[in-house]
């Protein structure tokens, strides 16, 4: 075996031990030396991986960073040519998946919002990128980002243990979330939503201006 794949086996076993200390006993007894216990690597062999606790975490995030990445792009070729709003359905697919997934990527996102919460501008960074397409690509902007919002709470209730609803509900509401069909008789064009205010500004002005009649 080469250096190169021992280096590589030696960093996914800290990575992988680490996930499972957060899992066990939480993020607050991550240590060096715990990931050193759990992996069966050496407290030098860990180091030469990560220096520090906050590197493995940053690691950890980036890790199941790229791993949805990769599930947005397989996607996104998907429903590029089909979707009048691929980037919306894109990312509602992968936060679906996120919320399917084994809990390694919530567990990193919590332990790295308990030790550090400056590493969470990592994704959020992306969040806003992904973002900015969506209201791009959108009819109705702000009905896309309630989308988005809904699917976002079902991920996140149901990442921190809050959420009540079976397994069959989530798949079911993400489904709902995901299909245009059911939004598109709600969607209010740019033009309708700016002028509707200004119409009822000006009403409402014109209202103001006619003298009242005495009873």
């Amino acid at each position: 075996m080469d250096n190169a794949t021992r280096s590589e086996r030696s960093r996914n076993a800290a990575l992988e031990a680490a996930i499972a200390i957060i899992a066990r006993d939480g993020p607050g007894r991550l240590t060096l030396d715990a990931i050193a216990r759990e992996s069966g690597l050496s407290k030098g062999g860990v180091m030469h991986q990560f220096r520090t606790k906050e590197a493995v975490l940053k690691a950890l995030l980036e890790r199941q960073m790229a791993h949805f990445e990769e599930f947005s792009t397989r996607h996104m070729a998907k429903v590029s040519a089909s979707s009048a709003s691929p980037n919306l359905a894109t990312q509602l697919a992968t936060i679906r998946e996120a919320a399917s997934s084994p809990n390694s990527a919530a567990l990193a996102l919590v332990a790295a919002m308990v030790e550090n919460p400056r590493l969470m501008a990592l994704p959020r960074e992306r969040e806003m990128e992904r973002m900015a397409a969506i209201r791009e690509e959108a009819a109705d902007p702000d009905l896309a980002m309630i989308r988005w919002a809904g699917a976002m709470g079902l991920l996140l209730s149901s990442l921190f243990g809050m959420s009540p609803l079976s397994n069959d509900e989530h798949q079911r509401l993400f489904a709902r979330l995901l299909d245009d069909a059911q939004w598109s008789g709600l969607e209010q064009p740019a033009a309708t939503r700016t002028a509707n205010p200004a119409k009822s500004g000006t009403a409402s002005a014109a209202k103001a201006a006619t003298p009242r009649k005495r009873a």
